[in-house]
């Protein structure tokens, strides 16, 4: 492996960190969902805490630090998720928290983060709108910009899913891994190459994270990830159909694109055991309502 920015020592003291009330999430295989996939299916469960994603992993960590020799203050972008994450952990330390979200972001997020006693900004355009409001804001008042992904603690955060992962029995062979900003791939990503190296990584890209890729993140994720694979919306929906019928689970959609990405080419997966992580659960719910409606579930491979 070439050089990355990750560094396993660091993962670890992140998860001594961390909060446990956000570590130790539920694996546990679902055989109903196999049937339709031709594959063994196992369910990394991240949305089993009190912001329903992986995000405060990395939150936690930078509020940590905060705390403890840092400006007070931070303020973040967010669609919503990372904000939720970062005005609970902040909230918890004492921490000023500022999110910048587009006004178009889903409103049920948006009020779970002004829930939290965060501020809450919003802009009239996209996501990078609101990534350039963000680092405006820091400049002007001279506070933390949490950027996610760039910033090295929200990956070693992601990572730590990583670190759990490793430690099953039996092992896997392919994990499938939403990627958006870049930090659960490259975390996970880094860790299960380091630790479980006969193990393959599939990280699953829709293009839901916004239009700039960060490098810095881009290099990392290059050292660790197998493949890509681009996955059409209606897979998308279709394996949060399945979640729901299967699994129980009512997810956003980034969180059932690992389903999505087998349902997009069920031979290349067939026989093998596959984890998928489900990684948040923050949904609109009349959105939610049209995207899984009341089809039936069909046998896709």
């Amino acid at each position: 492996m070439g050089e990355t920015r990750l560094d396993t020592a660091r993962i670890r003291a992140a998860r001594r960190v961390i909060d446990p009330a956000f570590l130790d999430t539920p694996l546990y295989r679902c055989e109903a969902l196999e049937p339709d996939l031709g594959c063994t299916v196992s369910i990394k469960l991240e949305t089993a805490n009190p912001v329903r994603s992986f995000k405060a992993r990395g939150t936690v960590v930078v509020a940590s630090l905060l705390a403890d020799n840092g400006p007070r203050a931070v303020v973040c972008a967010s669609a919503g998720n990372l904000g939720q994450a970062l005005a609970w952990s902040g909230r918890g330390r004492g921490l000023d928290v500022t999110v910048v979200a587009s006004r178009f972001a889903t409103a049920a997020k948006l009020d779970r983060i002004r829930a939290l006693d965060a501020r809450l900004e919003l802009v009239d355009g996209d996501h990078e709108m609101a990534r350039e409001r963000a680092a405006a804001i820091a400049r002007c008042d001279g506070i933390r910009l949490l950027e996610d992904s760039l910033d090295i603690e929200t990956c070693e955060g992601a990572a730590t899913i990583g670190l759990e992962l490793a430690n099953t029995v039996p092992s896997f062979d392919t994990v499938l891994i939403a990627l958006g900003g870049g930090a659960l791939a490259t975390g996970v990503g880094h860790v299960v190459k380091t630790l479980t190296p006969d193990d393959s990584t599939n990280t699953v890209a829709d293009g839901v994270a916004g239009r700039r890729p960060i490098p810095a993140v881009l290099d990392d994720l290059l050292l660790v990830a197998d493949d890509a694979i681009l996955v059409r919306e209606a897979s998308i929906t279709a394996g949060m159909r399945m979640l729901l019928h299967h699994a129980g689970l009512i997810v956003e959609p980034s969180a059932a694109l690992g389903i999505a990405a087998i349902l997009e080419d069920c031979d290349r997966f067939a026989g093998r055991h596959v984890v998928t992580i489900v990684c948040g659960s923050d949904v609109d719910v009349d959105a939610y309502h049209r995207w899984v409606g009341s089809a039936p579930i069909h046998r896709s491979c």
